[in-house]
């Protein structure tokens, strides 16, 4: 339970379905200020995310219209300690996260995964160093927030793990299959294409099936506290969202001046540091060139950001790395097929074909795609992600695109 409106709900579903509900509230710290805590944020990309919610399955009601909950309440002893849990977390989550569990009647307990983070934090930085622009959310739904959950779970004969993701899970005949959530612009399941099939099978998403005007209807109709709260867009470990001056601090070698070319290596002016530029970007160029121009590559082995026109930005070809499909491991292809490919959580996805690795590689963790039409801004670091209709088959970090 993140303290926001998605997860909250999302926990009062599960207690409304029928489930026996513990409310999990995770701990971060920032990397960057000792001492200094964070909030189950979103990532800068998805908007709120759920930190997690746990729960047995008690029984099979459906889920109609909603009533408020029975008044039941975490008692004295127990708030007593959920107070000492989150005293030194920053007010307006850890209460908020607390005041609705309390709201609820349902168990509450804090997770520290400071540690955790900072392996996200560490792959960051390392993304800018290579010249990529990374998404360090995906990464830590995936190696951090599921995985941690899940370990939670199973340590107390749990069942499932529920967020507040706008995604879906629909059963086939084979098994689970992760969806796009039926509010397509509020859409969430390209961030998780990374926690694996193990995983998709202990995970419920109760919000992918309404949009987010109806959670906040549902989150009113409970009273609950969070039903008008405002969503975080910030990378929870970047204080002030200010990733450059983040950088800046982590990794000092990385602000250094280099050459502002165009691709027939003409000098067009001078950066004071690669990580600050992603391939697309046109704002905050500070080169004026009497027409529109754009950030088609950057080389960090030669400290250089190559800009061009809005043509030169478009590719029909990437290569993408670390796939993970989200299909049971006998399914997972090894021939091309049709696909609509989402490259960044924006991106409305373009249709194209996916050739996964050569057998002969022996690897089904790579994947090469063409696409139909060329497309804009396919950027190194950030994710490839593969849906058959509205169902996400898998996904990879793109390494290369042309």
């Amino acid at each position: 339970m993140s303290g926001g409106v998605d997860s909250s709900a999302a926990a009062a579903w599960c207690q409304q379905a029928g489930y026996e509900v513990t409310g999990l509230y995770l701990r971060l710290k920032s990397a960057t200020q000792p001492g200094e805590l964070v909030g189950d944020q979103a990532n800068s990309q998805v908007g709120s995310q759920a930190g997690g919610q746990v729960g047995n399955q008690t029984g099979n009601q459906s889920v109609g219209q909603v009533d408020k909950p029975p008044a039941r309440r975490v008692d004295g002893q127990a708030a007593k300690q959920i107070d000492k849990q989150t005293d030194d977390q920053p007010p307006d989550d850890a209460r908020d996260a607390r005041q609705v569990a309390e709201r609820l009647g349902i168990a509450f307990e804090v997770l520290d995964l400071q540690q955790d983070l900072e392996t996200i934090v560490e792959y960051f930085v390392a993304e800018y160093r290579r010249g990529r622009t990374p998404n360090p959310c995906i990464r830590c739904n995936s190696r951090v927030k599921f995985a941690r959950c899940l370990q939670f779970a199973r340590a107390r004969g749990i069942d499932y793990i529920a967020t507040g993701h706008y995604a879906q899970i629909r059963q086939s005949q084979r098994g689970p299959r992760l969806c796009r959530g039926i509010d397509f612009d509020k859409d969430q399941s390209y961030a998780l294409f990374g926690i694996g099939y193990e995983t998709l099978q202990h995970v419920l998403l109760p919000n992918g099936q309404y949009t987010k005007g109806q959670i906040r209807q549902f989150a009113r109709r409970l009273d609950l506290p969070v039903h008008d709260k405002a969503e975080s867009q910030e990378i929870c470990f970047v204080p002030d969202d200010d990733y450059a001056r983040f950088i800046a601090q982590r990794a000092p070698e990385l602000c250094r001046p280099g050459r502002v070319i165009n691709r027939q290596g003409e000098r067009l002016g001078e950066h004071t540091g690669v990580y600050q530029y992603t391939i697309g970007q046109r704002r905050g160029l500070r080169i004026a060139l009497g027409e529109p121009a754009y950030v088609i590559e950057l080389d960090a082995a030669t400290n250089t950001v190559v800009l061009g026109s809005r043509q030169e930005l478009l590719q029909t070809r990437l290569k993408a790395g670390g796939v993970c499909w989200l299909i049971e491991p006998d399914s997972i292809p090894r021939e091309p097929f049709e696909a609509v490919i989402q490259i960044r959580y924006n991106h409305r996805g373009a249709p194209g074909i996916v050739r996964p690795a050569a057998p002969a590689a022996g690897s089904t963790d790579a994947v090469e795609v063409e696409f139909t039409e060329p497309v804009a801004a396919i950027t190194p670091g950030q994710a490839a992600v593969f849906y058959q209709d509205d169902t996400l088959l898998g996904g990879g970090w793109i390494d290369s695109a042309g």
